[in-house]
């Protein structure tokens, strides 16, 4: 693998479309290694926009705004970060011989849509998953619930991130609401929703899954340990690495995360949702990119998941060993408000092998995430209370 040097015409560029927090940490990634970096997102002054080479402010749904900059900028990888992209582009952007798309343009066409990636791993796949119904109408997805799905049960956009649009449905007078709140909540302009079964479960794990090149340039996979989380409204508040299980459910969820991955294609990170029942496991969802429960490996891993994202992306050799126990908290805005700050900071870090990420979002809302407390620890159980400690000690103004 060559690279070159950034701002010149031997550079390797990467284009990342979507420049949140998770997204700024991955430009980081691939600037440690000399790669120039253009950062692409739907508002200005993002956080990856504040440490990208260049930034750009486009509707990422706009195929033809998309490919013109494509075309503008000439990069060498395409990586997506966020849903709200126009995949179909990405394909015919592939196709054309344009740029390399991470993993690949059909994994995110797939996984950026709810139908595409539970489809495949239901009913190509054949993986165990909740019973669930796709519905395009208010009627249907009474019918869907009526029919089998029952009750309670989930409600979700087929195209959304972080929790947004998504509500449990507890008994038919919900159903209004949910489904109202569905199609706001989509990150496109689309009345279709996913309804699913709610399952019960002992715990949920992601399990980041990487696919990068061996030492002979194959395709080799490998897993961080489990990581363990907690979710609010669908957004994750806590996670902690490694989570308990069994070596049996282990071994299976490591077997599905393989099936799914290697159906994808490509090189990347990818964060395998999964429910445990004992020694039971239900596939759930996939992101082909760093996962938000995974800012955790920011404490506990020697290569934390971005890291080994900008590795597999570039060809290079790839470690998922894990350092130290540890645990991430979240740390909301509480506020709606533009230039926020932050107090507390010097409480948060005088506990002990505690570190924070405030992520520089130009815009404050009550339940958008702003930062993240970290910790590491020799037990889970004692990095999990001192993380969620630090993030409380944090206030908003």
């Amino acid at each position: 693998m060559k690279i070159g040097s950034p701002l010149s015409n031997t550079a390797t560029k990467v284009m990342l479309l979507g420049c949140g927090e998770l997204g700024k940490e991955v430009i980081i990634a691939l600037q440690r290694f000399g790669v120039e970096v253009i950062g692409v997102d739907r508002y200005k002054n993002a956080p990856g926009h504040q440490v990208a080479h260049r930034a750009y402010v486009i509707d990422m749904t706009d195929g033809a705004a998309l490919k013109a900059l494509v075309e503008k900028e000439k990069p060498d990888y395409i990586v997506p970060e966020i849903e709200a992209i126009a995949t179909d582009m990405l394909a015919e952007i592939e196709a054309e011989q344009l740029a390399t798309v991470i993993p690949t343009a059909r994994a995110t066409q797939l996984t950026m849509n709810r139908e595409g990636i539970r489809c495949l791993a239901a009913e190509e796949l054949g993986l165990a998953t909740s019973k669930y119904a796709f519905a395009e109408s208010f009627d249907e997805l009474q019918a869907a619930i009526n029919n089998g799905i029952g009750y309670p049960c989930i409600v979700k956009p087929v195209m959304s991130s972080s929790g947004k649009g998504q509500s449990t449905i507890h008994n038919e007078s919900d159903t209004q609401t949910a489904w109202e709140y569905a199609i706001q909540g989509g990150r496109v302009a689309t009345t279709r929703i996913i309804v699913e079964q709610m399952i019960h479960f002992d715990y949920e794990i992601t399990l980041l899954t990487v696919r990068s090149l061996n030492a002979n340039g194959d395709i080799e996979t490998s897993y961080c340990e489990p990581i363990g989380h907690i979710q609010q409204q669908g957004d994750y508040v806590e996670s902690w690495q490694p989570q308990q299980m069994s070596e049996t459910a282990l071994t299976k969820a490591k077997h599905i995360a393989k099936q799914v991955t290697d159906n994808l294609g490509g090189c990347g990170l990818f964060g395998v949702e999964l429910f445990i029942q004992g020694d039971n496991v239900l596939f759930s969802e996939v992101s082909p990119r760093p996962h938000d429960t995974g800012m955790v490996t920011m404490a506990t891993q020697s290569q934390n998941e971005f890291e080994l994202h900008a590795r597999a992306i570039l060809g290079l050799p790839v470690s998922t060993t894990l350092h130290t126990p540890g645990a991430s908290a979240v740390i909301y805005g509480e506020l709606e408000k533009k230039g926020l700050q932050f107090n507390g900071i010097e409480k948060a870090l005088s506990i002990p092998q505690t570190d924070l990420r405030l992520f520089g979002k130009p815009e404050s809302f009550m339940r958008r995430r702003m930062g993240v407390a970290l910790c590491y620890h020799e037990t889970t159980e004692h990095a999990r209370e001192n993380a969620k400690k630090a993030a409380g000690l944090v206030t908003t103004e």
